[in-house]
C-alpha cells in the first residue's frame, strides 16, 4: 500500500488542491499561486464513514413558516443598507479592500456606535497595539465609548477569551491574514493558516451566537487574499472601494445570505473618519461644469438606489505610429471598444485615429450596461464639440446593431433625475407590456431613441 501524501498544494487564487507543485494552476490558469499545506491523515475518519457509524439526518419539507432573522443596527445607515438592515446574530461578515482605504476606520466607528447603544463589542487587532487603536479612536471622536479592545494573533487565545465572555454580541477581527493557529505548520497569511483560523473563529461565532466581522486584505488584482473558499465560508462579503487620493469610498456587497448582493454604501473620508453620504447623486454632480463638450450625466442604479454620475470623455489625436490609446477609469474597457466599433460602423463616426480617455467622475465603478447610452452621448459630444444639455440625463443599453435596448427600473432613474432638477431624459423607446406606460415625473420631458444613430446629428463630421 502506497504511503499517503502528507503535503498538498493549494492555489491561493481559486482554492484548487494539487498533489504536487506546479508553476501554473490548472483550475484558474494563474501563475505562481500554489502554496504548500500540511494535510492530516484521514484514515480514521474514512474508516468511520465506511462503517456507517453516522447518525441519520432529520429531513424537513420545503413548506413551513419562516421568521426573518433579528438584526442589530450598527448606527451607520449606509453600512446597514449594505448588510441588508443590520447584523444578524451568529453571522459572519468578511470586509475586504486595499490597504489604507478605510476598513479599520469604518469598523472602529461601527463598533463604537454599537458599544454606545449598550451592546458588548470586542475589537481584536492583529496589526495594531491597543494604544494605537486608542489614538485612532481619539482622532475619530469615539474614545469615550465602552468598547473592549485586545491585541492578539493567537486564535486559540482568542477563542478561549470568547468562551469566557458569554455576553459578547459583536466581534471584529482585524485582520484574518494576521491570525495564527499553532496546530498548522505555516506562517500567518498562508492559505492553510487563513483557512484554519477562519474555520475556528466561524465555528465559535455559530456556537456562541455573536456576530463576527473579519477584515481581509486584497491582492493586486482586487480579489480577497487567500483561497476563494474563505468567501464560501462566510455569510456576507463586502468590498471597500475607492481611490486613496479621492474622498469618496464605496462599500459594495458581493455576497449576502441575509440581503441583496447589489447594494452599495457611499462614504466620504474626512479628518474625523468616514461620514455617510445619504444623497450621493448630489455629491457626485456637485463639481460638474456645464457647457463642456464630452460630458454626459448617466442615471444609474446601484442595488435599489438610483445614482446620477457624470461620464467624461476626452478625444485627442493619436500620437506616434502605434495603436490609438484607450484609457478607461470606472468603466469596462472592453465595452468601450465595442461601443466605439458600433459608432463607427453603424453611425459613420470616425474615431479610429483618436486617443480616447474615459472617466466616471466621483470614483464609482459602473458595471451595468445601462451606461452605454450616456457614454455614447459623451463620445458624440466630444467628437462634435457640442456640449450636451445641462438638464439632460441618459440611460440605455446599446446592442451591436446599434439598437437602444430597455433597462430595468426606468421610473426610479427618472424620479431621481427630476429630484435633482433635470428636465429631460434620453432613454430607450419604451414598449408597454400588458399595461399603459408610466408617466414621467412632473416637469420632465422624455426623448426616446430606437437607434444610436439618433444621437449623431449633422454637427458630427463623418469622414
Amino acid at each position: 500500500m502506497a504511503k499517503k501524501t502528507s503535503r498538498q498544494y493549494v492555489c491561493k487564487a481559486c482554492g484548487a488542491v494539487h498533489a504536487k507543485w506546479a508553476g501554473q494552476c490548472d483550475a484558474c490558469q494563474e501563475w505562481n499561486t500554489l502554496e504548500e499545506m500540511a494535510v492530516e491523515p484521514l484514515a480514521a475518519s474514512s474508516a468511520t464513514v465506511r462503517a456507517g457509524k453516522g447518525r441519520r439526518v432529520q429531513l424537513h419539507g420545503l413548506g413551513g413558516k419562516v421568521e426573518l432573522p433579528p438584526r442589530t443596527g450598527t448606527g451607520i445607515a449606509e453600512l446597514d443598507r449594505v448588510l441588508g438592515g443590520g447584523l444578524v446574530p451568529a453571522s459572519v461578515v468578511l470586509v475586504g479592500g486595499d490597504p489604507g482605504i478605510g476598513k479599520s476606520t469604518l469598523l472602529l466607528q461601527a463598533a463604537s456606535r454599537l458599544a454606545g447603544k449598550g451592546e458588548r463589542v470586542l475589537y481584536i487587532s492583529g496589526e495594531e497595539a491597543v494604544d494605537q487603536i486608542r489614538l485612532r479612536a481619539i482622532r475619530l471622536g469615539v474614545a469615550q465609548t465602552s468598547l473592549d479592545l485586545a491585541a492578539s494573533i493567537n486564535v486559540a487565545d482568542i477563542v478561549a477569551t470568547l468562551e469566557a465572555e458569554p455576553d459578547v454580541k459583536v466581534v471584529v477581527i482585524d485582520s484574518i491574514q494576521t491570525m495564527w493557529l499553532e496546530t498548522v505548520e505555516s506562517a500567518p497569511g498562508t492559505v492553510s493558516q487563513v483557512r484554519a483560523c477562519a474555520f475556528e473563529l466561524i465555528r465559535a461565532a455559530k456556537r456562541r451566537g455573536f456576530s463576527l466581522i473579519l477584515v481581509g486584505h486584497v491582492t493586486k488584482e482586487g480579489a480577497l487574499a487567500g483561497p476563494r473558499v474563505l468567501e464560501h465560508m462566510v455569510d456576507a462579503v463586502m468590498y471597500f472601494e475607492g481611490d486613496r487620493g479621492h474622498q469618496f469610498r464605496i462599500l459594495r456587497a458581493a455576497k449576502n445570505r441575509y440581503g441583496a448582493t447589489d447594494e452599495i454604501g457611499v462614504f466620504a473620508m474626512t479628518d474625523r473618519g468616514l461620514e455617510e453620504v445619504s444623497n450621493p447623486s448630489a455629491l457626485f454632480l456637485a463639481e460638474r461644469r456645464g457647457n463642456i463638450a464630452g460630458s454626459a450625466v448617466f442615471a444609474g442604479l446601484e442595488g435599489t438606489r438610483p445614482v446620477l454620475l457624470e461620464v467624461q470623455v476626452l478625444l485627442a489625436p493619436k500620437g506616434g505610429d502605434g495603436a490609438p490609446r484607450r484609457a478607461v477609469v470606472g468603466w469596462d474597457s472592453g465595452r468601450l471598444a465595442m461601443l466605439l466599433a458600433v459608432l463607427e460602423t453603424r453611425c459613420g463616426l470616425k474615431l479610429s485615429g483618436m486617443d480616447v480617455y474615459l472617466n466616471v467622475a466621483g470614483g464609482l465603478k459602473v458595471v451595468e450596461p445601462a451606461a452605454d447610452l450616456a457614454v455614447a452621448a459623451a463620445l458624440v459630444s466630444a467628437a462634435s464639440g457640442v456640449p450636451t444639455s445641462p438638464g439632460e440625463v441618459y440611460f440605455g443599453e446599446v446592442g451591436l446593431s446599434g439598437e437602444v435596448r430597455q433597462v430595468a427600473q426606468a421610473d426610479a432613474r427618472l424620479k431621481e433625475a427630476a429630484k435633482l432638477g433635470f428636465t429631460q431624459a434620453v432613454l430607450p423607446r419604451r414598449i408597454a407590456r400588458g399595461s399603459a406606460r408610466s408617466r414621467p415625473p412632473e416637469g420632465m420631458s422624455l426623448r426616446e431613441l430606437g437607434h444610436i444613430s439618433d444621437l449623431v446629428g449633422p454637427d458630427v463630421e463623418a469622414e
